[in-house]
């Protein structure tokens, strides 16, 4: 008589919110690689959401890939990502908080508009899809990890971005409250990036120069950080601490921020 074949284990699933383009793209990419099905979040870039997912089966033909979205600074949105993911594909074992709103502000420009927008998308977001995941991983009686992308501003304080650098600030807080609070069955990790990648407020030029300001030469790239989220992902005794990954940028305090800089 032929014996049944074992079951094979199920890939672990992890959601990185924002995996559209950019650091996001990158880390769905790494992980698709060590063997994770990628949910993939985006919030208005469909076509790159689409794109990714598309590299991500290309790269990993056994994977599970498939593009969400969600409008992230609605809570009751960023509640139901997480319920749709599980609803699909029964599990969700790591959350990576990617997407982030960034938009220049100062103490002397701030209002009420900018700094909810901030709140909502950067803190309250992760805080709520952080929840979810707690709930499902309590449920199963299994173990979970949420990551959150800070920033080595926080390290390294100016007054440029004000609601942003609070928003993140506020989220590194959360990181130690959540993984307080979730034990044992979430952990929670911040990795903080440097200067990774250029932006519309940089040119080529700028940008280069501006990431070899560092102690060691040259900040974070993409494949540094996404490395960085990966070791936070899968060591299991890491709780309630950040990963800062910038080449050291953080010990050397700048008078604005990097993207206002002029090299």
């Amino acid at each position: 008589m032929t014996q049944p074949l074992p079951n094979t284990p199920r890939a672990k699933v992890v959601l990185i919110t924002g995996a559209a383009k950019r650091l996001g793209r990158h880390m769905a990419l790494h992980l698709a690689q060590e063997g994770w099905d990628v949910a993939v979040h985006y919030g208005r870039s469909a076509t790159d959401a689409q794109a990714t997912v598309a590299d991500l089966q290309a790269c990993a033909p056994k994977g599970r890939f498939r593009a969400w979205s969600a409008d992230l600074s609605q809570a009751d949105q960023a509640r139901q990502l997480v319920a749709d993911v599980i609803g699909e594909w029964g599990q969700l074992d790591a959350l990576v908080n990617c997407a982030s709103l960034f938009e220049l502000d100062t103490a002397a420009t701030v209002d009420t508009a900018s700094f909810d927008a901030h709140l909502r998308t950067n803190t309250l977001a992760p805080i709520v899809l952080a929840q979810g995941l707690y709930e499902h991983v309590k449920r199963a009686n299994s173990r979970g990890v949420v990551v959150n992308l800070l920033d080595q501003k926080l390290y390294n304080l100016n007054p440029d971005f004000l609601s942003y650098t609070l928003s993140k600030a506020a989220l590194e807080c959360a990181n130690t409250m959540l993984a307080q609070a979730m034990a044992p069955h979430l952990r929670v990790v911040g990795v903080a990036p440097g200067l990774t990648l250029t932006s519309h407020m940089l040119d080529d030029e700028a940008f280069k120069a501006l990431h070899q300001l560092s102690p060691l030469g040259q900040s974070s790239n993409p494949q540094d950080i996404a490395q960085a989220v990966s070791f936070a992902i899968s060591n299991p005794a890491i709780t309630g601490t950040t990963l800062i990954v910038d080449g050291g940028q953080h010990l050397m305090p700048q008078v604005q921020d990097f993207s206002l800089m002029k090299p």
